[in-house]
């Protein structure tokens, strides 16, 4: 695969996952984490398994089961659903603080699993990029710019949130109080089948999100390793059709009974992380690390930036100085670990 191609299809790929923990977010104000994770897995499984029936592709062989099956659990079930259940103790702006680490933990499988030999240049670029991020979205949770406490949104988009971020909860209070459903504007509505949780733990959250992030980073790895010989959108594509029949059955089960009173945010969530999240942005991603999965993966340390663009073009918010210094330095980050990424 073309270098530059591969860079590419990644770009595209962290552009689309950019908005996944915000529609996770808003999902699981209508819907129950158990639920939301095999609902998206199912619905994406169904659309994967009818492009292979569609185009024709032939079954993976019988050795690439086990790796395909490790790719599920990893990006289709793991990660899924510890953000589901993370989400319910923090805010999605506060989980972007964790998405800065899952480019080295994605860097550290593709070591372990791929065989891949970065140089040691590399390590130090990857290592300030996740420090950069993290450092970034500490800094914004010390000073109490643009987040709340855990259960609640940010007030405003200053260090971490997204403009995608604030302009779909504010679509989700709208829509909650417009669909007759008894939410307040003020709070977040009440998941269908399951309650939020009062006593939100951030400590519970960050440890899901830990978990989350190795679970996404195996998946990556493993997926980029399959890429090579499958292809990036045949790699997603048999993976949740072999996910199929434990998820389909389990989100037939868990379906929540009032789907009147779920708001059309909650539905909007679902499709956008069952369609893009689940499928089409993997389609892009996995071919981008075909290329690579250590280096291309450090590609991911610009996703929480991304919304600092929407937020400026769509919203109209002020971009500090700081916000463009940090942005400059992930870019170089990105650029030295691409320089450094094969001995």
């Amino acid at each position: 695969m073309n270098g530059a191609r591969g860079w590419l299809d990644g770009f595209i790929g962290v552009l689309i996952f950019s908005a996944s923990l915000p529609a996770t977010k808003i999902a699981v104000s209508g819907f129950a984490p158990l639920f939301l994770t095999n609902a998206r897995a199912a619905i994406a499984g169904i659309l994967a398994a009818g492009a292979l029936l569609l185009l024709g592709e032939r079954r993976p062989d019988r050795a690439d089961l086990w790796a395909l099956a490790a790719t599920g659990l990893g990006v289709v079930i793991g990660f899924p659903l510890l953000t589901a259940f993370a989400l319910q103790h923090i805010t999605s702006a506060q989980s972007v603080v964790f998405i800065g680490l899952l480019p080295l933990s994605t860097a550290v499988f593709a070591v372990l699993r791929g065989g891949e030999r970065p140089r040691p240049a590399f390590w130090a670029f990857a290592l300030v990029g996740a420090a950069l991020v993290v450092g970034f979205a500490l800094a914004g949770l010390r000073a109490g710019v643009g987040l709340g406490s855990a259960g609640t949104e940010p007030a405003t988009l200053g260090s971490v949130g997204s403009g995608v971020e604030h302009a779909a909860d504010g679509l989700a209070r709208m829509a909650g109080s417009g669909a007759g459903s008894g939410a307040s504007s003020a709070g977040p509505t009440t998941p269908v089948g399951v309650g939020l949780r009062p006593g939100a733990d951030p400590l519970v959250g960050a440890a899901l999100m830990l978990g989350a992030i190795l679970a996404c980073g195996f998946g990556y790895a493993e997926g980029a390793r399959l890429s090579r010989r499958l292809g990036g959108w045949q790699v997603i594509c048999w993976a949740l059709v072999i996910a199929l029949p434990l998820v389909l059955p389990l989100a037939l089960g868990l379906m929540p009974t009032g789907l009147g009173a779920v708001p059309p945010s909650a539905w909007a969530g679902l499709g956008y992380v069952s369609i893009f999240s689940m499928l089409i942005g993997f389609v892009f991603w996995y071919r981008g690390l075909a290329g690579g999965a250590a280096a291309v993966g450090q590609l991911q340390l610009l996703q929480p930036f991304f919304g600092l663009v929407l937020s400026a073009v769509l919203l109209g918010d002020a971009v500090t100085p700081a916000m463009l210094v940090v942005t400059l330095g992930i870019v170089a980050c990105v650029a030295g670990a691409k320089r450094f990424a094969a001995r």
